[in-house]
């Protein structure tokens, strides 16, 4: 049972909320509530253990460390993989960079020292990553027309282009449009090539973040944006709502029309969405060095956010004898990837 005071005062992010956790039980995990937050299990097959996931938690302290292991031991899991909501540094984009050949911290919430020595005095060690290290933030409380102007020329450039296209964006939660929003991913994963989800996750995660919520008279978590392009739905992003954030965790798009930039006029349209709800900041759900999906968020001259990491509680001798044989897993699936095609 969720404590309700728990989610109220401590929940930051949407990865913790109840509803969360109810689509992550529905999924197969057994869920665990304490009043540090949500820790879900992940069965390792043929075997009695089990993983456990604390992700996007509050600011780690000794006490919530040692209830962890507690729980771990419990429930035969070889460890904890943490990843805290707990930002470290803020930092102009690559953008600002060039412009202005400055790439400095503009603010440091927490000092990461501090907490690599307790994660080291409680047994935890840096662990491969669930989560980017990194993600952007768009300050969604200044004016719409300063926003608009720190963005890259480029990025300006192709809003225009897009709307000259005429291209419509618009929320809409129907099942008509959720449906093209699958078609749209799994046309999106053969094209790229990349591993996702699958659609009865994206199905279920909608079920649970958006219409039980509705059904109940709530306001959804998880809401539909649509760009529409001579009358078809050629883009498609799931956006979620959860206190002062909006975030972008999920987009598909048709490759049949990209010369009309309608993933530039979504984006400022999302960020129009935000600022009509009357929310503080648009986090992008990520960042890696070098990637498409980077560079293109980059246009919008967000701040790099980076967060205090990934770490593991162990809480089994098993915990190493595991890491040997998780590596040869993914040489193994990466081999594999160079022949078979990920499907959705």
């Amino acid at each position: 049972m969720v404590d309700k005071k728990f989610v109220k005062n401590t929940v930051t992010h949407p990865l913790q909320s109840k509803e969360w956790g109810e689509f992550r039980k529905a999924w197969g995990n057994e869920i665990v509530w304490t009043k540090w937050g949500m820790l879900t299990l992940h069965n390792i097959p043929f075997t009695k253990y089990k993983i456990g996931m604390f992700i996007k938690g509050p600011v780690p302290s000794q006490e919530m460390l040692t209830e962890l292991k507690t729980l771990g031991r419990k429930h035969e899991l070889i460890f904890i993989k943490l990843e805290p909501n707990v930002p470290i540094a803020i930092r102009n984009t690559q953008n600002e960079k060039r412009i202005k050949n400055s790439y400095h911290v503009l603010r440091v919430a927490y000092n990461k020292d501090n907490f690599k020595q307790l994660f080291q005095e409680n047994s935890a060690v840096p662990g491969k990553t669930l989560f980017t290290p990194t993600t952007f933030w768009i300050d969604l409380t200044r004016p719409e027309d300063d926003i608009l102007k720190s963005f890259s020329s480029k990025t300006r450039y192709n809003i225009r282009l897009a709307q000259k296209h005429g291209i419509e964006v618009v929320e809409d939660n129907s099942d008509k449009a959720f449906e093209k929003y699958i078609q749209l991913t799994r046309e999106t994963v053969e094209r790229q090539g990349f591993y996702a989800h699958t659609e009865k996750y994206h199905r279920l995660m909608w079920e649970f973040l958006h219409k039980r919520l509705v059904a109940n008279d709530q306001r959804p978590i998880a809401r539909l944006l649509v760009a529409r392009y001579k009358g078809q739905i050629i883009t498609a992003w799931i956006i979620l709502v959860w206190h002062q954030f909006l975030y972008y965790p999920y987009g598909a798009s048709s490759d049949k029309y990209k010369n009309v930039m309608a993933n530039n006029l979504m984006m400022w349209e999302a960020i129009r969405y935000g600022k009509k709800l009357g929310l503080k900041t648009f986090d992008l759900w990520g960042r890696e060095e070098g990637k498409g999906f980077t560079r293109f968020k980059e246009g919008y001259n967000p701040k790099v956010v980076e967060f205090l990491g990934t770490w593991d509680l162990i809480t089994s001798p098993l915990y190493w004898p595991y890491r040997i044989a998780e590596a040869v897993r993914w040489r193994i699936l990466r081999a594999r990837s160079k022949f078979i095609k990920p499907t959705f």
